[in-house]
């Protein structure tokens, strides 16, 4: 166990260093929060490249039920984490514990992608663990996630509570193991998985010292951020990068319906966009687009700046060219051109899909929407009654959407987070969506917001630099 004045010397070097990383970077549906996710519509049959040699797996016999003592609870899954000890100063130097929490995907894409914590242990001597999610990749119990889900006795031991219990249990597993109880833990953790690290710093204060929550929307529960407030963001990076793209957009929805309207309009549609398949609805093809931009947005950032490019793409349409064919220059612009593109991008992985599906019918109900005329897109205001009605058809209970700022917090979250937490870093690119959701302001010296203004970092925090 670290002293207080161990840990005491060890936060002003913790603050100040991520402090000066963030501010030197300055100059149904609900969207998944993942922090790869602009991979997928770019190749998401790919499989993650260049994991380094450093890299240990490990698995851990993980309980299933933390909170339960029926003979069920005690049963156990196979939790996989992986271990860098290439920079670590050992367990007699005290040297932090760098804790990366998965989230709602597998955890090769973070393996691959995440270069913070590399980049950065070495001044710390730190030992670097990645954990991954129940539930997803390869630590799903009762085999797959398609048993995990068909039986409702089974699917309820998959939430956030149980995920951020495993990630205690697993972290206070290794620290005896290695004989490292005097080393302080950080846990860090991208969109969802910095919600996971902001409410682990509030539940298991025993077990972590600090948590870095990068594009953590922890706000975006129980109407307590505006319904419209992601796609407004998206709207405004949009307008911002180009007016006239930005109008074009708007404009066509509209004009898809309307050729969609004709005897063949689907079959024109899938024709002029070069869909893989055929398209048996309209919606089909806007839901892909509004995918693009989103995540366009989402992830605009260097060196690809998405959104730029997208408008490059609608702008740079010659004079007289229709508004579809400018919405489709828009995505061969972003995505390249291909022989065709998959409108069913959004299935992949599969079982990352059921395991999100699952988790935002459940208790991740993020009122996300958008009213007439308030933003790029078409009206689609979030109705938790419809919500809660297609999920009970689908799982057979309704969602609890109060619960996670029942749980964890949320309302009132200035004055809450100034009475009893600590040592938490909230970090949001402002042109990031989901910063809409996001702890912008200082709670309290040691429960800080760091943001960037002209980009969206949803990642940033986790990401390889660019130098």
């Amino acid at each position: 166990m670290v002293s207080l004045r161990k840990a005491m010397k060890f936060l002003p070097f913790f603050f100040l260093f991520f402090t000066v990383i963030f501010v030197s970077a300055i100059g149904s549906n609900i969207p998944r929060l993942g922090t790869f996710q602009q991979t997928i519509l770019r190749d998401p049959k790919a499989s993650p490249q260049n994991v380094s040699n450093d890299f240990q797996t490990f698995y851990y016999s993980q309980t299933l039920d933390h909170f339960n003592y029926r003979p069920q609870s005690y049963k156990t899954f196979q939790q996989r984490y992986v271990i860098s000890f290439k920079y670590w100063g050992g367990a007699n130097s005290s040297s932090p514990i760098f804790a990366y929490f998965g989230a709602e995907a597998p955890l090769d894409l973070d393996l691959a992608g995440i270069g913070f914590l590399t980049e950065n242990a070495p001044q710390f001597k730190a030992l670097i663990v990645y954990i991954e999610h129940r539930y997803y990749g390869q630590s799903i119990p009762f085999g797959s996630m398609t048993n995990a889900l068909k039986k409702k006795g089974l699917r309820g031991y998959f939430n956030s509570a149980q995920a951020i219990a495993d990630y205690a249990e697993v972290l206070l597993y290794l620290k005896k193991k290695l004989s490292a109880e005097s080393s302080p833990v950080i846990v860090i953790g991208a969109s969802y998985g910095g919600m996971l690290a902001s409410w682990f710093r509030l539940k298991y204060p025993h077990v972590a010292l600090g948590a870095l929550a990068s594009s953590a929307p922890i706000l975006y529960f129980d109407d307590i951020t505006p319904q419209n407030g992601y796609f407004s963001i998206v709207t405004k990076d949009f307008e911002e990068a180009s007016k006239s793209c930005y109008e074009t957009i708007k404009q066509s929805w509209s004009a898809i319906d309307k050729v969609a309207a004709q005897s063949n309009g689907l079959s024109l549609l899938s024709k002029r966009f070069k869909t893989c398949r055929q398209l048996e609805r309209s919606s089909e093809l806007k839901s892909y687009l509004e995918t693009l931009y989103t995540n366009a947005a989402q992830y605009n950032q260097p060196p690809t700046y998405p959104v730029t490019v997208v408008c490059g793409g609608i702008d740079g349409a010659s004079n007289g060219t229709d508004i579809l064919r400018r919405i489709f220059m828009g995505v061969v612009a972003d995505l390249g051109n291909r022989s065709c593109y998959d409108i069913d991008v959004l299935n992949y992985p599969p079982e990352t899909i059921l395991g999100w599906s699952w988790q935002t019918c459940s208790e991740i109900v993020m009122p996300i929407g958008r009213g007439h005329n308030d933003t790029m897109f078409p009206a689609a205001p979030f109705d938790l009654n419809s919500f809660a009605k297609e999920c009970e058809e689908k799982y057979g209970v309704p969602p609890r959407p109060h619960w996670i700022t029942t749980y964890y917090g949320g309302h009132d979250i200035k004055l809450i987070l100034h009475r009893f937490a600590s040592n938490i870093i909230f970090s949001n690119g402002l042109k990031d969506p989901f910063s809409s959701g996001g702890v912008l302001e200082n709670i309290s010296s040691s429960v800080v917001a760091v943001y960037t203004v002209n980009e969206s970092l949803h990642e940033y925090n986790s990401s390889p630099s660019e130098d």
